[in-house]
């Protein structure tokens, strides 16, 4: 099963590389013409018991993890995860970004490096996993996914443990059939309704 999902990891990494390969650079214009450099940000995610930096085009301002503190208050979502449906923290090109989910593609580089899969429980920062509950504490040791079961499921709009019981239910079933159907389930919402995920 392991090599087989690596397998699986590779071909499906370059067929996505491939296909925003053509529209990077203009993406990269943007986002610099709007507010400067750098283009991609390299975020502090947890994936298989270690920290890495997981890519991103930058949809935010610069320096917008030092703002964070600043808008604890306004968290919308229940538990130690962070989401604003209208975070001022996200620039103009950047609200696109994310609409399309154009933003997370450059996390099929550190799938290619092997720091992520494909499909796995979604990554998150050290601090927030830090409060997992005892009967998830498993989880941050899996390697996280660029997409997933909860993903597909509601993604942020989930409660704090409905997310981490998806995330688990996924490792209790995993294999290569069940990563096939999310990732066309992911497709599907991505060309239908890429808020969805």
């Amino acid at each position: 099963m392991k090599g087989a999902k690596r397998a699986f990891d590779i071909v499906a990494s370059v067929c996505a590389l491939a296909c925003i390969a053509p529209f990077a650079p203009f993406i990269a214009a943007a986002i610099a013409i709007e507010s400067g450099f750098p283009v991609i940000v390299a975020l502090r995610r947890v994936s298989g018991g270690k920290v890495v930096r997981v890519y991103k085009f930058r949809s935010m301002v610069r320096g917008a993890e030092t703002k964070k503190d600043a808008l604890r208050d306004l968290n919308e979502r229940d538990g130690p995860f962070f989401k604003m449906a209208h975070d001022p923290r996200v620039t103009k090109i950047g609200k696109i970004l994310r609409k399309l989910r154009i933003d997370e593609f450059p996390q099929f580089i550190n799938v290619l490096k092997g720091e992520l899969s494909v499909v796995g429980p979604r990554p998150h920062e050290p601090e927030e996993v830090m409060h997992y509950p005892k009967e998830f504490a498993h989880i941050p040791f899996a390697q996280a996914g660029v997409t997933g079961l909860s993903q597909i499921s509601g993604a942020s709009s989930l409660l704090y443990r409905e997310e981490l019981v998806l995330d688990a239910r996924y490792l209790e079933h995993v294999s290569l059939w069940s990563d096939i159907k999310i990732l066309v389930k992911t497709v599907l919402v991505f060309f239908t309704d890429p808020t969805g995920i």
